[in-house]
């Protein structure tokens, strides 16, 4: 599963260059400090857990056979299921998973034997179970197990739900589509709805004759009803050995777009109506991803077709059921004219991710929650891969750093972090674990461990591992003892410190030069968001270590396995003014502090672009890193960011772009809030000068993503001739002069809106009223926070919650608002107080629900909000939310504590850059 695409991660970047670190002693009482002060607000620790049984293993399912008919105007079905079964141990009970589903009737059949039918249906609610109990005992063999039953179409984007769309005619329609992953094919049917208990299917659907029916599978009998003639029966080939939550069925309105892989599957993407032409850039990207990952690991896409849909109503970014993949009409549909270069980029990484999953998570399967990771993790770090094989300009490994990587550690420093294995019991507790550590920190180390290992002998050891469990079920520690049999390193030993521990190492370097060589000394501690770690016992990671020269920055001069707390390592032959860096390429998922000798070295390759992108970009995330957790001054940071004057790489400025951001909300609390955006306008404007608002011949993917960045962060800053430009640009668009070009449309938005009135937002509603491209709606919902003026926010959140706004938007249009402004940011926290009921009903469990929390209360910098957050969720429970809550106080405290700081230094520095302005 691809969750949709949050707000630019929070706490990331800044640098430092200077003075070395300062006592230890004085840092460990800092630190100690904060930590007393997270204690005293009951913020250390995670709730107890709900107790929690899995399903007996007495009786198993073989086969379903599932029959299902939707009512599209009642929203209501009608079930009958017929499950091939066998009970392992005499019982007189059957427990399975089912939720807001009424059984009528019930009924065992022993193979051979007579009916036995169920005398009682025993629901635990809280649990989503429910036991059926037989009059007589069942005895060990095979039978058939028979439930006809109705439930709900509901409107929570979970289970089998309904999903409103507007046919071209202009009339509202509903189609009924599924979401299962994680525990949510209990709300279409009674099932054993756990990953390791796998079965066949065999479905079919009753539906209305003009409607498109669709399955994991291909149609292998359509035929008329027999009660009424609008009406059709469509049966679906049976499916391989699979999890229910793979399990998928779509019944509404669409067209399609079809195409033959190189290895024959047939690949189809359907589309709104009219819309098909929309289906070509990701039919193109799942025609060429396919036979990659065959290659790659070396194993056959083992279904006859596969199928990409994209739903209008739809919680997260995409799904990986087999076969028939959903997806966010934003991560599929791309039109020509009217799409951006980001939006081309998201499909073909999300479509990437979910064709992964065909292999790695559907094929073989995690055994339990708990090794989430593994699927998400790896979908995460391949979906790169495949993206650089079919798109090579879109330099994505260096994008990987900035949108994954340092997202990870950002959140992974924190106290309330957790290991990349969970333990997972309770439903409501799976949810929670669909975070920025599965996916990104997954992704990360798997980096980290394609590159310890070797391609080659990673991919023979994928294949080991998908040839030996296909179709069954892996923990993590099978998918390492394969790595381990491909590689003859000793993967399990590193891996296992990456995986079962939160957290990851800072690791500290300073250099003496002996005669020709270099002596490199090392140590390595656990990073903490909120200064030096001061526990009894210091974790240690097995960390593989790249060490490169300026003889040549692009290759390792030393690869090393720091296993141990402090090393020794020399590097012979290296001159006294070359440089030395660790991480190269930023694929150790550690942070570096540099002596502040090593430092000085190494800054003038980010002004003579001499260090490679990723390692400028590396560099400076890591300084900024240590500059929030109070080991370097938030100063000596900025000073190093006017270093990038030269810095042609959109990822880095991207990077950079998103540090500046943080730091402006943080001085939004101050009364300096102004000379941070002149800051900006002095760092963005060489290159917004240098790039102009036109493309250029010859320019591709990336001017087109940095141009959008640009403009955007001088607009919001209000730097004077962009905001003309934008506002005489803006104006022409709407007349219909001119129309604005995909890419500079958010830009252009976010300027007029920041620096607009009334007029401006009543215009951009407009606009939001009358596209017709799902992209353009989300576009506009995006930047409507940036509006400035209180009444004019209250209008946008009545807005976020109207009609107007699909519910998995609602998120981003309030999450916009309390990033918008500190103003915004109170108004958003008041309006969902206010509205709490009726968000939470809308979300429920979901990870949606998380999300709007963190974007809308992260952004504070008081201690007593941390306080008020943690107060407000104890008395509106949000269970499946309970860590981010967590997150979410302590980066509250970490940003006031920041604030108080560094507060006055960055005021004086800012003066002092004012009375006498850096030359460049």
């Amino acid at each position: 599963m691809w969750l949709a695409a949050a707000a630019p991660s929070l706490a990331r970047r800044l640098l430092f260059l200077g003075p070395p670190p300062p006592p230890l002693l004085l840092l460990l009482s800092r630190s100690s400090r904060r930590r007393r002060r997270l204690h005293s607000l009951g913020l250390a620790a995670m709730p107890e857990k709900r107790p929690f049984e899995r399903l007996p293993a007495d009786v198993c399912p073989i086969n379903y056979s599932l029959c299902l008919k939707p009512d599209l105007l009642d929203f209501t079905f009608e079930g009958k299921l017929e499950a091939s079964a066998q009970v392992r141990q005499a019982t007189n009970q059957i427990v399975m998973n089912c939720a807001d589903i009424d059984i009528i009737t019930a009924s065992y059949v022993p193979e051979g034997d007579e009916e036995i039918h169920a005398t009682g249906f025993n629901y635990q609610n809280e649990d989503e179970k429910v036991t059926l109990s037989f009059p007589s005992t069942l005895q060990p063999g095979t039978g058939t197990l028979k439930i006809d039953f109705v439930g709900e179409l509901n409107d929570k984007m979970k289970g089998f739900y309904r999903s409103k769309y507007t046919t071209p005619s202009g009339e509202v329609r509903y189609a009924a589509v599924t979401q299962f992953e994680a525990t949510d094919a209990r709300r279409a049917f009674p099932c054993w709805d756990e990953p390791a208990i796998k079965a066949t299917f065999d479905i079919s659907l009753v539906v209305p004759k003009d409607r498109v029916a669709l399955s994991n599978m291909n149609v292998i009998d359509r035929k008329p009803y027999p009660d009424d003639e609008n009406v059709v029966e469509v049966k679906f080939a049976r499916t391989p050995v699979m999890s229910t939550y793979l399990v998928a069925f779509v019944v509404g309105e669409y067209d399609f777009v079809e195409t033959r892989s190189k290895d024959g599957v047939c690949v189809r993407v359907y589309t709104p109506v009219g819309k098909a032409e929309q289906g070509k850039f990701a039919l193109e990207v799942a025609a060429k991803t396919l036979p990659f990952y065959k290659d790659y690991f070396n194993v056959p896409y083992p279904l006859p077709k596969i199928d990409l849909i994209a739903i209008a109503d739809f919680a997260a970014g995409a799904m990986e059921n087999w076969g028939l993949v959903t997806y966010r009409e934003t991560a599929l549909l791309i039109d020509p004219k009217n799409s951006c270069s980001s939006s081309r980029q998201w499909v073909a990484l999300v479509v990437g991710h979910e064709l992964a999953h065909q292999w790695f998570g559907n094929l073989v399967t995690m055994e339990w929650w708990t090794h989430l990771w593994l699927n998400e993790g790896f979908a995460s770090w391949i979906e790169y891969l495949c993206v650089d094989h079919c798109f090579p300009e879109y330099d994505i490994w260096t994008q990987f750093v900035s949108a994954d990587y340092t997202r990870a550690q950002e959140l992974d420093a924190l106290d309330n972090s957790h290991p990349i294995e969970v333990s997972v019991g309770h439903p409501s507790e799976v949810d929670e674990i669909f975070d920025a550590i599965s996916y990104s920190k997954g992704a990360s180390v798997i980096r980290m461990l394609h590159d310890y290992i070797g391609d080659k002998d990673f991919k023979k050891g994928m294949n080991m591992y998908l040839t030996k469990f296909q179709q069954k079920n892996a923990a993590t520690e099978d998918l390492w003892e394969s790595l381990e049999n491909a590689s003859g390193k000793p993967i399990a030993a590193v891996m296992n410190t990456w995986t079962k521990q939160m957290g990851f190492p800072l690791i500290y370097v300073e250099a003496e030069q002996i005669e020709d060589d270099r002596l490199l000394r090392l140590s390595q501690r656990k990073f903490c968001a909120s200064g030096p770690y001061v526990g009894e016992d210091c974790p240690q990671w097995m960390v593989p270590i790249t060490i490169s020269t300026s003889e040549d920055s692009s290759r390792a001069k030393m690869k090393i396995l720091m296993d141990k707390p402090e090393m020794n390592v020399v590097l012979k032959d290296v001159k006294p003014d070359q440089w030395v860096k660790l991480n190269l390429g930023t694929v150790g998922f550690y942070r570096t502090q540099y002596s502040s000798a090593m430092l000085e070295s190494l800054l003038p390759g980010i002004r003579d672009l001499s260090l490679p992108p990723v390692d400028r970009l590396g560099l400076q995330n890591d300084l900024f890193s240590l500059a929030r957790a109070g080991i370097i001054s938030t100063v000596e940071v900025l000073k190093v960011m006017e270093a990038f004057v030269n810095e042609p790489n959109y990822t880095v400025w991207s990077d950079l772009s998103c540090n500046l951001g943080i730091l402006s909300t943080l001085l939004s609390h101050t009364d300096f809030y102004e000379e941070i955006q002149e800051f900006v306008k002095d760092v963005f404007s060489p290159i917004g000068e240098r790039l102009g608002w036109d493309p250029k011949p010859g320019e591709g993917h990336l001017d087109a993503l940095l141009r959008g960045l640009v403009l955007g962060k001088l607009g919001k800053a209000g730097h004077k001739a962009t905001l003309e430009e934008a506002r005489r640009r803006f104006k022409d668009h709407v007349e219909g002069k001119q129309i604005l070009s995909a890419d500079l449309r958010s830009p252009v938005y976010l300027t007029v809106l920041k620096h607009g009135d009334g007029t401006t937002l009543d215009i951009m509603l407009k606009l939001h009223k009358q596209a017709d491209m799902q992209e353009e709606k989300n576009r506009i919902e995006r930047v409507l926070g940036a509006t400035l003026s209180p009444e004019l926010i209250q209008k946008v959140l009545t807005f976020a919650l109207s009609e107007e706004v699909r519910p998995q938007d609602t998120v981003s249009v309030i999450g916009g608002v309390a990033g918008g402004s500190k103003h915004g940011r109170k108004a958003a926290w008041k309006f969902i107080k206010d509205n709490w009921e009726e968000l939470y009903n809308r979300y429920q469990g979901g990870f949606l629900i998380s999300r709007l929390i963190k974007l809308s209360v992260e952004g504070f910098a008081v201690d007593k909000m941390a306080g008020e957050v943690k107060a407000f969720f104890e008395s509106h429970p949000a269970p499946s939310a309970e860590r981010t809550i967590q997150q979410c106080c302590e980066n509250i405290l970490l940003n006031a504590a920041w604030l108080k700081r560094d507060a006055e230094s960055i005021h004086q520095y800012l003066l002092q850059r004012k009375a006498s302005p850096p030359t460049a």
